[in-house]
């Protein structure tokens, strides 16, 4: 009951028409973040930090909240319809893409939209009830935690890659090389940029995004001469009873994972879509058609995407600790109008936490009408023909990669890895494992100094905890089954084959 009474205090703050209004703008500037490519919140919100000076405290942090949850809404419809991603929507450009491939994009995009609804309802009941005691959780994860955690999400390239678990390993070494290009943060020491000025700072995360599976999906459509469009003919939005019914399990198992890895420090929609990707690939009922078009590989990844994206407030409401830059720039909002956030939070600003935690369900249902109404406006686009729409399509990846640093070696840049995605593709290696790898390798390296320094160099301390223990432990029998399940099947095949030529 004590729940309820606070969400209605909260519903007071936020249902105001100023905040409504605010809330509202955050929506829908966080969509059309979502749409265009490279833009993302980090820079958006970065832009329009200095306006929190002018505005009620309140409604600036509901717009900036509306912006950075909005984003994850939007950035699906470029990654299902262009295959074009951002950082959080990687993992639909598998399943979402293929589905616009066989003429499903408005089922697709219905199904992100509602299960990004049911993930963010999910993770405001989470942050909710549990935000006072939940962000403690984060506390229990150390150094050697971390890597450990890091570890199992390279493990779960094994479900997520479309070829052999060798490849998708290798794939994920791969971005994990190339997150190492640029400075080293400890030392000062450049590492792999080849005396190159522009690799200084590392590669860019919308390069490689947009050059592996931007450029390289319009080269491969290019390759293909032949006249076509991204999507012909009627829109089907509304699923069938059947297709709905295998929507809302993967959304609540996504709604799930995202909201626990959310909590979590260098967690985040990123790794929490990626999670949520491979438990479907290993529970669902239909987990053989996942990769090739299956809605439980859309409904699971924007479930877990939107929910990280809420429950990343828990660590800095609670314990003032940012989990991510966007996170951090939201601190600096707060600090800005002289509010600290921390376990005192909740005490002294009842109202502002509250109406903060109630605005993201408003928000929630703007971003709903906004996406699930508007599919049809946007797929009305599509029906361009591909030989006039993918000069935009360049443009604007273009622009998106520019606008980054203001610098013309990223659209170089870009380009080089789209050559690379489109090599990959045409090898048939999936380039999702190596993205990856490049969001994780940095952290895994940060951590593992950490650890190391902490045990004054034993490896022994990753035994010692007992997350940590328990996570190698899990990615050791996974490794066990799978030699398992080869052996086995190389057994079955040897025993069938003299049958066969008896």
């Amino acid at each position: 009951m004590e729940i309820l009474h606070n969400l209605a205090f909260g519903f007071e703050h936020a249902l105001t028409p100023e905040n409504l209004l605010y809330c509202a703008v955050g929506c829908v500037v966080g969509t059309l973040v979502g749409l265009l490519p490279g833009l993302g919140p980090l820079a958006t919100i970065s832009l329009l930090l200095p306006l929190t000076y002018s505005l009620p405290t309140g409604g600036a942090l509901i717009m900036l909240a509306g912006i950075y949850y909005g984003a994850q809404y939007g950035d699906s419809v470029s990654a299902i319809t262009m295959k074009i991603p951002h950082a959080s929507s990687i993992v639909a450009c598998i399943d979402g893409y293929q589905m616009t491939l066989k003429g499903k994009t408005g089922l697709a995009l219905f199904t992100a939209g509602v299960s990004s609804f049911i993930g963010g309802t999910v993770a405001i009941l989470v942050l909710a009830s549990l935000a006072p005691t939940l962000g403690q959780v984060a506390l229990l994860f150390g150094p050697t935690d971390y890597c450990a955690l890091m570890l199992v999400g390279f493990v779960c390239v094994s479900f997520i890659t479309t070829g052999s678990l060798l490849n998708g390993l290798a794939m994920c070494l791969l971005g994990v090389l190339l997150g190492q290009v640029g400075t080293d943060l400890e030392t000062g020491l450049e590492r792999f940029t080849f005396g190159l000025p522009s690799l200084t700072d590392g590669v860019s995360l919308v390069s490689l995004a947009l050059g592996c599976f931007g450029i390289a999906e319009i080269t491969k459509n290019l390759d293909a001469r032949e006249e076509r469009t991204p999507f012909n003919g009627k829109i089907h939005l509304m699923p069938t009873w059947p297709e709905f019914k295998r929507i809302i399990p993967s959304a609540l198992r996504g709604s799930i994972v995202g909201s626990f890895l959310g909590i979590l420090p260098g967690g985040g929609p990123v790794i929490a879509q990626f999670a949520a990707y491979a438990l479907d690939k290993k529970v669902s009922k239909y987990k053989d058609e996942i990769g090739s078009g299956a809605i439980e590989g859309v409904a699971g990844q924007a479930a877990a995407d939107e929910a990280a994206a809420r429950t990343s407030f828990i660590p800095l409401m609670s314990i003032g600790i940012p989990e991510n830059a966007v996170m951090a720039l939201m601190m600096a909002a707060f600090i800005i109008k002289g509010i600290q956030p921390g376990p005192n939070m909740i005490a002294k600003h009842p109202d502002l936490f509250w109406g903060l935690v109630a605005s993201m369900w408003v928000g929630n249902c703007f971003l709903l009408i906004l996406n699930v109404p508007l599919v049809r406006f946007w797929l009305s686009v599509f029906k361009i023909p591909y030989n006039v729409l993918f000069p935009s399509i360049l443009f604007f990846c273009c622009i998106g990669t520019f606008s980054v640093n203001n610098s013309l070696n990223d659209i170089f840049t870009t380009a080089a890895f789209g050559l690379i995605g489109y090599t990959m593709m045409r090898l048939s290696l999936d380039p999702a494992p190596m993205m990856l790898g490049f969001i994780l390798g940095p952290m895994l390296e940060e951590y593992f100094r950490r650890a190391m320094i902490i045990s004054r160099g034993s490896f022994t301390t990753f035994f010692v905890h007992p997350i940590s223990a328990t996570l190698l432990c899990l990615i050791g029998l996974f490794f066990a089954l799978q030699l398992f399940l080869a052996f086995r099947a190389r057994r079955t095949v040897a025993v069938a084959a003299p049958a066969a030529s008896g």
